[in-house]
């Protein structure tokens, strides 16, 4: 999930098109990759859905049977259920919806994330262990963050520690804001003997560009007196010099990935504070501010580390979070990768789409950001080039059926097709979901 996330399960446009001969308003991708000769490929709308010998050409032509093994790989549905919740209730529509009660159907979950929020709580579901640290907050206090371990492999979240969620309602802190904690909660899987961290960013309440995170590492931000600089991205205008000699030695022999969907620069129109900032209550005088205190930043490393601060800094990635990017780049020596290719192999998704027959996947809302690095795009990019056919729930969908289509997803259902006003619609996502799921059941697996 990005800082620019909003996956909340809001109304869909009235005017987009639906089939003529069904009262839901779900859409079929016309052509969807990896389903050759199915029904709607020509673009004709309007085929009927309804009769049996219909649905039996909803999977590819000339398969005998229906699917028998389902995977459910959808995110969260943020603001009303966690990618957990998702995969129960999917689940639990999709028994009722089956035909002979689902006898012989087999459902699997694999809850994904793409490295914002929901990102450890997607590895616990897959095997790994929650470890739970009191760091420091975002606004200095402390808050309880957790991580999740396998073996050697931590995944950590920086939302988990410097994320929105830990302001009070209505609350902002866009100069002071600190990544101070998601240095600490790095440094307490380098203390469980991890040794490769991915290191999932977005969903921040901050923009220091990773200062307060390397300064949790051992790294030094001084001001001209010999003083450390006031926490968060303002206060970077006043930096002096830096000294990242003091890192921790553990970061050598670790191999950190740089997990996130973003690929802004730190600094100038696209950059982190432009973009994100005003997400995190940022004015236009205070995007200024950071913009400025940014580029110092980077300027002052420069003279630290050398040249590769400044190509650093116009990295793809690193404006992610707040500039965190740039930090784990130039600070931690991690490798930048989109989150959802990440998250999906370390979640064991190759493994599980093997004689899979349908994937499911989803989030609270398609949208055009989906399209960009999001967990149902990558989900559908990797069931599309096993050619297994995929469809998708929602809360909210803003995509056109082509654009489905050019993602691989064959169908989409939202839950605003069956309540369409977003507050009940988000209070109520549990129960609309299973019977969004049951509606799928009926259509592919009838």
């Amino acid at each position: 999930m990005t800082d620019a996330s909003t996956e909340a399960s809001t109304a869909s446009d009235a005017s987009e098109t639906t089939d003529a001969s069904q009262t839901s308003k779900t859409r079929e991708a016309p052509g969807a990759p990896g389903t050759p000769g199915a029904p709607g490929a020509s673009g004709t709308p309007g085929a009927s859905k309804t009769d049996a010998a219909a649905r039996t050409r909803t999977w590819a032509e000339g398969q005998a049977t229906p699917p028998r093994r389902v995977l459910i790989a959808a995110d969260k549905f943020k603001g009303s259920l966690t990618a957990v919740e998702v995969a129960e209730r999917v689940t639990a529509g999709l028994r009722r919806g089956a035909s002979h009660g689902g006898e012989g159907l087999r459902i699997e979950a694999l809850p994904v994330a793409d490295g914002g929020d929901g990102t450890v709580d997607a590895a616990v579901a897959a095997g790994f262990e929650r470890r739970e640290v009191r760091v420091t907050g975002p606004l200095g206090a402390p808050v309880t963050a957790a991580y999740a371990l396998h073996g050697a492999t931590a995944v950590v979240e920086m939302a988990e520690a410097s994320g929105l969620r830990h302001l009070p309602a209505g609350v902002f802190a866009p100069l002071t804001a600190t990544t101070y904690g998601s240095g600490e909660l790095l440094r307490a899987a380098l203390d469980a003997g991890a040794r490769t961290i991915v290191f999932g960013v977005g969903g921040s309440a901050t923009t220091d560009g990773g200062a307060g995170m390397l300064s949790a590492l051992g790294a030094r931000f001084l001001r001209a007196d010999g003083t450390p600089v006031a926490p968060g991205g303002g206060p970077l205008r006043d930096l002096a010099t830096a000294d990242l000699s003091g890192l921790d030695p553990r970061l050598a022999d670790t191999e950190t990935v740089l997990a996130s969907d973003v690929d802004n620069p730190l600094t100038g129109p696209k950059g982190a504070a432009a973009v994100y900032g005003p997400q995190k209550g940022a004015g236009e005088d205070d995007v200024a501010a950071l913009d400025t205190a940014l580029a110092h930043y980077v300027r002052v490393l420069e003279r630290a580390v050398g040249a590769p601060a400044a190509e650093y800094a116009l990295a793809p990635g690193a404006g992610a979070a707040g500039g965190m990017g740039f930090g784990a780049l130039v600070g931690l020596g991690a490798t930048f990768r989109p989150g959802i290719e990440v998250m999906l192999d370390v979640l064991g998704f190759p493994t599980a789409l093997e004689g899979a027959d349908l994937v499911i996947t989803g989030e609270g809302s398609l949208d055009d950001q989906t399209l960009h690095g999001k967990a149902p795009a990558g989900v559908a990019a990797a069931a599309r080039a096993r050619g297994i056919e995929v469809v998708a729930v929602c809360g909210r969908l803003a995509l056109a059926p082509a654009a489905l289509g050019n993602a691989g997803i064959r169908r989409a259902y939202a839950l605003t097709d069956l309540e369409p006003d977003p507050a009940r619609c988000i209070a109520e996502a549990g129960p609309l979901l299973e019977r969004t799921a049951e509606r799928l059941a009926k259509d592919f697996l009838p």
